[in-house]
């Protein structure tokens, strides 16, 4: 007779994550910390706002870790399109000193928290904890 994995005997589902950065090397190292050192699944990347949106209506994650300023279109947008296709969403919100009326923007628009880069793998697997915790709102 064999244990189940838990108390209900259901094996427990990682968190996925969209990652979204214009820098092939901001992914590349977000996608290290979120595999490495969390217990979190990259499910999916984007270089910018449009592949961001497509890809969240494809793949439906946990949790988007979103840049602001890319090509094509920039996080606010991409983050106002999600918000309006799914207002329980949970974006976070990467960006750099000097972008703070921009944070503040996204904040307004419905992301959940940001994170300033470059980012601190503590900083990252705690807001994503955070945000996860809370659930929906």
């Amino acid at each position: 007779m064999s244990i189940p994995p838990n108390s209900s005997g259901a094996s427990r589902r990682k968190t996925t994550v969209l990652v979204v950065d214009d820098a092939i090397y901001s992914r590349v190292a977000l996608r290290r910390i979120l595999e490495t050192e969390s217990d979190f699944e990259v499910i999916a990347e984007a270089e910018n706002g449009v592949e961001a949106v497509k890809k969240y209506k494809l793949y439906r994650p946990d949790v988007v870790l979103m840049d602001i300023v890319m090509p094509e279109q920039d996080g606010i947008e991409a983050l106002r399109d999600i918000v309006s296709f799914d207002p329980s969403c949970r974006v976070i919100m990467c960006s750099a000193i000097g972008q703070e009326k921009m944070l503040t923007t996204a904040i307004s628009l419905g992301a959940k928290d940001y994170i300033l880069k470059p980012p601190v793998a503590e900083k990252i697997i705690s807001s994503i904890r955070l945000v996860v915790s809370t659930g929906p709102q």
